[in-house]
């Protein structure tokens, strides 16, 4: 029989008579030779039959291919149905019918031939675009990369449906899904996820680097697949791991990409409404030797079997928020966290999500600092350490896109617990970024008169939790600080006096939030850094000489620590409606410094609240003081002014520290080592001051909105060294947590 040519081979393709399948793969130096014998000028000479005979089939499927395409444009099927089940799932899941050396011969035959491609060739397209090429060989992996650029900068139109497929790679669930079509691996190193996910980011910057304008397709694919919050840890992680390692090579998309992660942890922060140290019996210190595993590192072998149920592959709706554009919200149940037969576990569940995501986060961030290997993840930056230029840039940029997201959501989440710990942590690696947080915080709680009151207020609480638990914030800046807030509480107070000489004698409380807001960020203040606030000739000799310390009614403070003597005896009251949790610390330590004393305030306050309290008619709700509905009347030199409280603004104050002790297990390292404590900082235990007022057995703070955890004088200090210096437990734990 003569030898077969490449026409009259296909031919006998087509006629079923002989079967191209066993046609191996030349190489490209191979497709440059000569066809026969004879080398060409400036061939090589002496190559080898084996590499003329690779050629020769190569250019086998070349034309076979070719003619399949022609014939399906001209009606006639045949060819172009036999090519199409070359990557039908069912003819690539028996390893006896194709190969990967056969594919891929398939695959680069097509590449010769794109711009052939039709409307017409659409179903083969989409095939070759379904393929479970992730988990075939490197070199099929490499010729399947090759054409699929080739394809989309031919054929735009296709562009779109390669990049939906490769973004739904990210996700959990396709790797599991490949498992069930996929071939096995030749060689002898087993796959696993992180080697499937390596091949789509392959793919992804290979495109990125063809396609210049491709980030603005890519963006709303990347929300688009988003798991939703109620999808299991493990989903979450996986692909906000994918979506991190995009924002690495896709410049353009790292500031939106960090910004959808972010709004993720916002939702699932807020619903992690429960003090952390009560679930530590219950199995969250589990979830920190759990998150040790990297899912990345599992075999696909050992996962078990999957079914597809296509959540994956039908694109959701269009919605507003992450939540609604998930690649599976299908798939999740529709009962509501109140519906669940064990509320508990779902809290810990949210957590240990919470607490993984934050640390892919935090991780992120260090990457970009991997040239200084030896500093711990705690550990803040040396601000005179000489850093790359390009590198500082960078670091630069990121916070900047980190404070934008932060003005834009965080602050605007008055629930959340945990999320805004990236900025404290990231503002820890240069003394600019510390600033810079610090101004924006000042800006929005003193001068931006146009922002909402609840906004301003909310920027007091960051701005005071803030200076008073970050260690990098040193003597001036915390001075700076209070200055900037007693001086607004200055101005306050002489806006208040003008109001009583202008005849007005009530004003709601309300419209002085923001001036209580500033007072509590004072106080709060005080409480952890009162030795910054002396002046420079003024020395504290620790515990051993507070004695002689607190006697000395001479010591010179901050000169504008003064206005507080006023703030605290104004009509205003703030040791009325502050949290009393902290009213109670800084009356104790001012007294104990000899700063100012609060004593006969309080004292006069609980009066108040009892005469109230037995007064018929005033009516007492759960959430609201015995104290709220009533006006309270105090004399001033001057005119007498009346000040309404309102309900609303003690409790608002009562419930926002933002940056209260960090208990998630897997992410704290990254907190510990730029945290002040409490109990760093806390006036070694006393004997109760005489002069301090007793709890009434039948009135005081029994109410129990107002009541706090360790509320009682001898549980102060750990109401300001944990989560519980916040108000009232959550229901759930008195509910569930006997």
């Amino acid at each position: 029989m003569p030898p077969a040519t490449p026409l009259n081979y296909a031919a006998a393709v087509k006629s079923g008579r002989h079967s191209p399948l066993a046609v191996g793969y030349p190489s490209p130096q191979q497709n440059k030779r000569s066809r026969t014998s004879t080398p060409r000028p400036g061939s090589r000479r002496g190559e080898s039959s084996s590499g003329r005979e690779e050629t020769y089939k190569k250019d086998i499927y070349l034309v076979f291919v070719r003619n399949a395409l022609q014939e399906k444009t001209k009606g006639n099927s045949e060819g172009f149905d036999k090519l199409l089940s070359k990557f039908s799932p069912s003819s690539i899941h028996s390893s006896a019918t194709e190969s990967p050396v056969e594919l891929r011969s398939w695959v680069n035959g097509l590449s010769h031939i794109v711009t052939s491609l039709e409307r017409v060739h659409a179903p083969l397209v989409d095939a070759l675009v379904a393929l479970p090429w992730t988990t075939m060989d490197a070199a099929f992996v490499k010729c399947y990369i090759g054409f699929i650029g080739t394809l989309v900068s031919a054929k735009p139109e296709y562009l779109k449906g390669v990049l939906s497929r490769t973004v739904q790679g990210f996700t959990h669930q396709s790797g599991l899904r490949a498992l069930n079509m996929n071939q096995a691996e030749s060689s002898t190193e087993p796959m696993t996820r992180r080697i499937v996910y390596d091949r789509l980011h392959t793919l992804l910057e290979h495109l990125l680097s063809i396609i210049p304008t491709l980030s603005s397709i890519l963006q709303p694919l990347l929300i688009q697949n988003f798991p939703h919050k109620r999808q299991e840890k493990v989903a979450q992680v996986t692909y906000i791991k994918n979506l991190l390692r995009v924002s690495e090579y896709c410049r353009g998309l790292s500031d939106k990409i960090l910004a959808t992660v972010i709004d993720r942890a916002i939702q699932i922060d807020v619903e992690v409404q429960v003090e952390l140290e009560d679930l530590e019996d219950e199995g969250l210190a589990e979830t920190a030797d759990i998150l040790s595993f990297d899912p990345f590192d599992a075999e696909l072998k050992d996962e078990g079997d999957v079914s597809d149920s296509g959540g994956d592959e039908d694109e959701d709706e269009e919605g507003d928020g992450i939540s609604d554009l998930s690649s599976e919200a299908e798939s999740i149940s529709s009962e509501e966290p109140s519906d669940r037969k064990n509320e508990l576990a779902y809290v810990i569940d949210m957590v240990s999500k919470l607490d993984a995501i934050l640390k892919l986060v935090f991780d992120h961030f260090q990457s970009l600092g991997t040239f200084e290997a030896d500093r711990p993840p705690s550990t803040p930056l040396n601000y005179s350490h000489p850093s790359h230029p390009a590198f500082s840039g960078l670091r630069r940029n990121q916070f900047l896109t980190l404070l934008t997201i932060f003005d834009r959501t965080i602050l605007k989440t008055f629930k959340s617990r945990y999320t805004q710990f990236l900025v404290f942590w990231y503002s820890s690696l240069d003394m600019e970024f510390s600033d810079l947080f610090q101004g924006l915080l000042v800006s929005k709680a003193l001068f931006e008169a146009d922002q909402p009151a609840v906004m301003r207020a909310a920027a007091a609480s960051y701005i005071a939790s803030y200076v008073s638990r970050a260690q990098f914030v040193d003597r001036e800046s915390a001075r700076r600080v209070a200055g900037l807030l007693c001086d607004f509480l200055e101005r306050e107070l002489e806006g208040l006096a003008a109001l009583s000489e202008s005849g007005i004698d009530v004003i709601d409380a309300r419209t002085f939030s923001v001036f209580y807001a500033v007072a509590q960020a004072v106080f709060l203040i005080f409480c952890f850094r009162w030795r910054d606030f002396l002046q420079e000739d003024e020395h504290y000799g620790g515990a051993d000489d507070m004695e002689g310390f607190s006697n000395n009614s001479n010591k010179k403070w901050m000169p504008q620590l003064d206005v507080i003597q006023r703030v605290i005896t104004s009509p205003l009251n703030p040791l009325k409606i502050c949290s009393q949790n902290v009213v109670r610390q800084f009356a104790k330590i001012s007294q104990a410094t000899g700063f100012v004393y609060c004593y006969s305030i309080l004292e006069s306050n609980r009066r108040t609240d009892l005469s109230i309290g037995a007064s018929p008619g005033t009516p007492t709700t759960a959430g609201q003081s015995k104290f709220n509905s009533s006006p309270m009347r105090l004399q001033n030199p001057k005119p007498t002014i009346t000040i309404s409280l309102s309900s609303g603004v003690d409790a608002d104050l009562n419930t926002f520290f933002p940056f209260d002790p960090y208990r998630l297990p897997s992410s704290m390292s990254y907190i510990e080592g730029v945290y002040r404590e409490w109990s760093s900082v806390a006036l070694e235990e006393e004997e109760d001051d005489e002069d301090e007022p007793e709890e009434d057995e039948d009135g005081g703070n029994d109410d129990p909105s107002m009541m706090v955890v360790g509320s009682t004088d001898d549980e102060l200090g750990r109401s300001f060294g944990g989560m519980s210096i916040s108000p009232a437990r959550p229901m759930i734990e008195s509910s569930m947590i006997a």
